[in-house]
């Protein structure tokens, strides 16, 4: 079975979510750009399911939420130009839900931003908690009913309201941010502490996402070309930074700090992952020769497609 060994495998592993995009992996790891693909597809997969699965039952006390923007193939102004954009074109969101004390990233959803994602992302993150907890979110409007829906009166929260003021004149055309003039605390439900009313935790933690993952860098050509390999990839960063990355604050991952794990995590664990999801090889068949098939002379093979496997 032509499979690359585990140290190899971890490594680009630890190449993706230090911030390398997909054809500098290639090269630096010597492979093919199909293999680094179809590798990460099989991580994102078994991180999914290695999330889904243990990331249960997490006794919090503070949850911050925010919302992290980027695009697929094309921004959301420029999807009906854009030629051949598939569906998932545009601008995409990824949801993460973070608990204040360990670090832990409870919850993560990648979709749009209006309130049915919304509604379900509060509710996984409900599902995933032991307790009930103090959670602050942004002014986001969405967030209202979805966490009435989702936690109903069991919950303190409140909303941290940012007041921006105008980008300066000198960036005009181009991503910078205004600055932040005011700041308001909201109380919703219950009463929070207003001491611990913030999302700097959270919204940290969206820093070490562009960071870390070649696909949110701003101004570059590295972003998502397709849908799933996106997903992919923020389930992958999700693992490493939970159970892999050591916190310096914390001198622990923040899977142990929650108590999700007992041990250090490395990326040959995330490699085992991938091996025990994998099905044993079936016996092969009887070899059958294939009948060559005749090119036609009128066929263009400069004009032809163009394969685009491994380019998301």
């Amino acid at each position: 079975m032509n499979k690359l060994p585990p140290a190899k495998r971890a490594a680009i592993l630890t190449m993706l979510c230090e911030g390398a995009s997909m054809r500098s992996v290639s090269r630096m790891a010597d492979v093919s750009i199909n293999t680094v693909s179809k590798l990460l597809v099989d991580a994102g997969e078994a991180c999914m399911a290695h999330h889904d699965e243990t990331v249960r039952g997490v006794n919090a006390k503070r949850v911050q939420c925010d919302e992290i923007w980027s695009f697929c193939y094309a921004k959301a102004k420029n999807v009906a130009t854009a030629k051949a954009a598939p569906e998932e074109a545009g601008d995409v969101w990824t949801w993460t839900a973070l608990d204040a004390d360990s670090k832990l990233i409870i919850s993560y959803l990648i979709s749009g931003r209006d309130a049915g994602y919304a509604a379900a992302f509060m509710d996984d993150v409900a599902d995933r908690l032991a307790n009930r907890v103090q959670l602050t979110t942004d002014g986001h409007k969405a967030y209202l009913t979805a966490v009435e829906g989702a936690f109903g009166a069991d919950v303190g929260y409140a909303m941290l309201v940012k007041v921006y003021g105008d980008a300066p004149d000198g960036a005009k055309g181009r991503y910078s941010p205004a600055d932040c003039t005011v700041t308001h605390k909201i109380r919703i439900e219950r009463r929070p502490d207003a001491k611990h009313v913030s999302t700097s935790y959270v919204e940290r933690q969206n820093l070490t996402m562009r960071m870390h993952m070649r696909r949110f860098t701003r101004l570059t050509n590295g972003f998502s070309k397709k849908g799933l390999p996106h997903a992919h990839m923020v389930a992958l960063y999700t693992c490493w930074y939970n159970f892999v990355r050591i916190h310096k604050t914390l001198r622990c991952t923040p899977a142990m700090a929650a108590g999700v794990t007992d041990r250090l995590w490395s990326m040959e664990d995330v490699v085992a992952l991938l091996d025990a999801r994998e099905a044993p090889p079936a016996k092969r068949g009887p070899y059958k020769p294939r009948q060559a098939k005749a090119v036609s002379s009128s066929t263009s093979l400069i004009g032809g497609p163009i394969l685009t496997a491994g380019r998301g």
